[in-house]
């Protein structure tokens, strides 16, 4: 036999020794037999070996143990056996044995230290898929799992059937089989696997993240849990917000081109994209304060959404524009859908206790077949909604392709006014004459735009998209200061006129309007009384009292103000009073408008106006006189100035001193000399 194999006797005498016994106890067979087994082995007293051993005689029992050798300074395994005669003894050396278990236990020990120190709840899982150990915070989270009805792996368990009871299918499917490459790939250069799953716990849902990691040359491989519930709530709320409007909750710009383009990858689309603007909300805000505009701004929202059909989508935007993605929409239905958003803002929104009147301009942009820019379909929405704020508040427009190319020519205006095209600007100058002698009295400044393609074009044409990109205040500046070099240098040559420039009510809010003024008079040398800055009702009204600081220091220094398009805005009494104008100006459409009704009743509209200006001790000037009978209607009324195409057109400024030339030629008399014409042909 290979075993080392020896028999005693009841007097622990050596009745039989083999050979492998005698060669693993360092001597022969023959010299052990009929000994004392004492006198052999006396280290052997008081050892597990005489513990067995008499234990086995006593019982009869079978014995196997493992026992150190002083001196032989090894490890035996013994296994012990009763007969007849006394007990068989079966040993073999298995020191190299029972030292690798020992280093393997120290490493573990170590391991397990480890372990216990890492913070995460760890397991280390052996070749075999059995769990061999787990650290403290393991055991902590099961127990806590444990009162949730929840039951975490103990040592021993087979990891992956464990697992497989409280995970999903698909995330235990996926921790499979990143064990299975862990265990299959080399394992120099360690090797690692990643998951992240969810876990209900309690009334919430908790986050994990599972990390495993082979032992570098080893089967074993520890995996170690770590919490990341907060870091993807944290996640999901800046991912939340990165989508969402902050003041509303709403979809914001960026939600919304996602969600459209989604809805134009599909086949065949049908759908539509309502751009809605709410109208005079800047004075709602200005004048209420920003705290109540974000208020009203976010009962929009809520309104809007209480209006739109299930699967629609609102958005905001940004300041006071916003978005309603209809699916499932064709063009007919988008409009029903428009014409009851509008419809819902006749009930008053209210902010501060108070009943705050809204109304909004809707753009509409159905989607076209084989378009699928996001990008583009909100550009015709805006296009629809710009057509619509253009022609009046509380309006409803439907794309057309005209307006794409309306708002490419916004875009090229901008682009053009940005890069820089004051040298392109020209100044037409029309004459304003007086009424009781014909006399020229001045003129009116109008800008144009000498375009390299189009031609001369008129303030329409690109004064609105320079106040909206911010170009309007450095051309206005220009302005002032041609104007009033022109007008220093007529009355150089002895030509004298009253200067009439028209001034933005954005110079009003940038609070430069005294400055540039001032800058162009002391340039240009011009008196201060030679200059008129005509503003609008509507501009005036935007701001009064910031108009009405700024337009007292004008006139402080002698500069004259006009109140021009009189009767097309809504500004009060009131304001007109408070405000320190000398000129009022009456639109030409009031102007049509009296020529239309019977004599009488004309003249009585005209008259009242005219007597109003001269009881607040303001001059009236009449705009539009194109036909004799304007003429008449406004002299019969008793204003004081005119100004139309009867009298003279825009002119070049070179065209002007000919102009007055020619009228002093003929006696003087401006309006005489313009009948005169008229009659002629």
């Amino acid at each position: 036999m290979p075993d080392a194999v020896y028999r005693i006797d009841h007097r622990w005498r050596f009745t039989y020794v083999n050979a492998a016994a005698g060669k693993l106890l360092g001597c022969r067979a023959e010299d052990l037999l009929g000994r004392y087994f004492y006198d052999c082995f006396p280290e052997a007293v008081g050892t597990a070996i005489e513990e067995q051993y008499r234990a086995v005689l006593a019982d009869g029992g079978a014995r196997e143990f493992e026992v150190f050798y002083p001196p032989h300074d090894r490890w035996y395994e013994i296994r012990a056996f009763a007969d007849a005669d006394g007990l068989t003894a079966f040993f073999r050396d298995v020191d190299e044995q029972h030292r690798s278990e020992q280093r393997t236990a120290a490493e573990l020990r170590q391991l397990n230290a480890v372990l216990d120190a890492l913070p995460s709840p760890t397991v280390l899982v052996g070749g075999d898929g059995r769990i061999l150990s787990v650290n403290r915070s393991w055991v902590r989270a099961g127990e806590a799992y444990g009162r949730e009805g929840h039951h975490l792996a103990r040592v021993g368990e087979d990891y992956l059937a464990a697992m497989g009871r409280e995970l999903s299918a698909a995330d235990h499917a996926a921790i499979t089989e990143g064990l299975r490459r862990l265990s299959e790939e080399p394992a120099s250069p360690p090797r690692t696997f990643a998951h992240d799953y969810s876990h209900p716990f309690g009334e919430d849902v908790a986050w994990f993240r599972l990390q495993a990691a082979r032992l570098e040359d080893t089967d074993q491989v520890v995996i170690t849990y770590t919490d990341i519930t907060e870091r993807v709530r944290d996640q999901g709320a800046l991912a939340w917000q990165a989508s969402h409007d902050d003041l509303t909750g709403l979809p914001n710009r960026a939600r919304l081109l996602q969600l459209i383009g989604e809805v134009l990858r599909e086949p065949r689309p049908r759908a539509a994209l309502l751009f809605l603007d709410l109208d005079g909300f800047k004075t709602v805000n200005d004048s209420l304060g920003h705290e109540v505009g974000d208020e009203l701004l976010r009962q929009v929202g809520d309104r809007m959404v209480e209006q739109v059909r299930p699967g629609d989508v609102v958005g905001r935007l940004g300041g006071d524009q916003f978005l309603i993605l209809a699916r499932d929409c064709d063009p007919s239905e988008a409009a029903t859908l428009a014409f009851r958003l509008q419809a819902s803002f006749t009930r008053p929104f209210y902010a501060a206790g108070a009943p705050v009147p809204l109304s909004a301009s809707v753009g509409i942009a159905p989607a076209q077949p084989g378009s699928t820019q996001a990008h583009q379909l909100l550009s015709d929405a805006d296009a629809a909604a710009y057509a619509a704020k253009g022609s009046g508040r509380d309006r409803i427009h439907l794309f057309t392709p005209g307006l794409r190319e309306a708002a490419r020519w916004r875009l090229e205006v901008a682009n053009r006014l940005r890069d820089g095209s004051l040298d392109q600007f020209v100044v037409h100058y029309q004459p304003v004459v007086r009424l009781d002698t014909g006399e020229l009295y001045g003129v009116e400044a109008l800008l144009r735009w000498n375009h390299p393609e189009r031609g001369l074009l008129s303030p329409d044409a690109f004064l609105s998209v320079a106040e909206e990109t911010g170009q309007l205040i450095p051309i206005t500046r220009w302005l002032l200061g041609e104007t009033t070099r022109q007008a220093a240098e007529w009355a150089a040559q002895g030509l004298p006129l009253l200067m009439s420039v028209n001034i933005s009510a954005r110079h009003f809010s940038a609070e430069t309007l005294v400055r540039d003024v001032r800058m162009a008079l002391h340039d240009s040398g011009l008196a201060p009384e030679s200059l008129l800055l005509e503003l609008t009702e509507t501009s005036v009204a935007e701001d009064p009292t910031r108009a009405e600081d700024q337009l007292a220091v004008l006139r402080s220094f002698g500069v004259r103000v006009a109140i021009d398009d009189f009767g097309t805005g809504w500004s009060s009494l009131a304001q007109l009073l408070a405000l320190p104008i000398g000129t009022l100006k009456i639109d030409r459409s009031l102007l049509t408008a009296a020529a239309s009704l019977t004599t009488e009743a004309s003249g009585a509209v005209l008259a009242s106006i005219v007597a109003l200006t001269r009881t607040l001790g303001i001059r009236s000037v009449a705009e539009g006189v194109e036909t004799a009978e304007h003429l008449q209607l406004v002299r019969e009324a008793g204003c004081d100035l005119a100004q139309g195409y009867l009298v003279a057109r825009p002119m070049p400024a070179v065209e002007v001193p000919r102009w007055a030339s020619r009228v002093r030629a003929a006696g003087g008399d401006s309006c005489a000399l313009a009948l005169q014409a008229r009659a002629a042909r």
